[in-house]
């Protein structure tokens, strides 16, 4: 077995082609898109055309907040909701229209291998429950959510790439020399963000998933051409452009 787990790609087409690229350069063929195509960037449509490629893609919060009213979300994602919406639905055909909001309104909420279990959020609310590294701290929190699986989790959301283990450890990528042994004992993987890292480092991030490790990967990309995109469009906050930069 050999696929890349991507996640978090919100609209940020110039890095989803650099990580594409790059999978394809490992010469791996199935790929899980673990949610959040869409929101806050520039290019939801082409984001969404390259996404329906993949083997599997798990709704996100932010796929779901372009089909239904948000819950939650601050003004600067909201604005962005909004305006992803009109590009939605000004995408070319109708054709191509209907196509693009039948295959968001058809996303499950998770996969289940088994051992295996992928979602956006969290295995006990799996598209909206952050799990952030400071979690460990919170035994509780962490208890539930390690009873709820029977091996291994990966998922996103938090933009913040690393290693849940439930001896109550976060492990970051640098920390493990970016690849991470799969020994039997439970863990929790956050694969990162493609279109949006939120962990100091701007540049995309994704993993490959093997049966001995996972392995994050971390790519330069043109992102002052995104930011660029984001400038332009007035109800896209030029802080979405911003903190691209930043990786915060």
């Amino acid at each position: 077995m050999k696929r890349a787990l991507i996640s978090d790609v919100h609209s940020n087409l110039e890095a989803l082609r650099v990580v594409l690229e790059d999978i394809r350069g490992q010469g791996i063929t199935e790929i899980y898109c673990l949610g959040d195509i869409i929101g806050y960037g520039p290019n939801p449509r082409e984001c969404l055309d390259e996404v329906m490629k993949c083997k599997v893609c798990i709704l996100g919060n932010h796929d779901q907040a372009a089909m239904f009213d948000p819950d939650g979300f601050n003004p600067v994602a909201l604005r962005a909701v909004y305006w992803t919406r009109e590009q939605l639905e000004e995408g070319g055909s109708s054709l191509d229209i209907n196509r693009r909001w039948d295959f968001l309104g058809e996303l499950p909420r998770s996969r289940d291998e088994g051992e295996m279990v992928f979602v956006h959020g969290s295995p006990r609310e799996p598209t909206n429950e952050y799990v952030f590294p400071e979690d460990v701290y919170n035994q509780r929190k962490m208890q539930v959510l390690f009873d709820r699986l029977q091996l291994y989790c990966f998922q996103g959301h938090t933009h913040i790439p690393g290693v849940f283990t439930a001896g109550g450890e976060f492990i970051s990528p640098d920390e493990c020399n970016y690849e991470y042994r799969l020994t039997g004992d439970k863990v929790m993987v956050n694969v990162g963000s493609v279109g949006q890292p939120r962990d100091g480092d701007p540049r995309a991030c994704y993993t490959i998933l093997t049966d001995e490790s996972v392995a994050f990967r971390r790519l330069e990309y043109p992102l002052d051409e995104t930011i660029s995109k984001i400038y332009s469009q007035k109800d896209l906050d030029n802080m979405l452009g911003d903190r691209l930069r930043e990786g915060r």
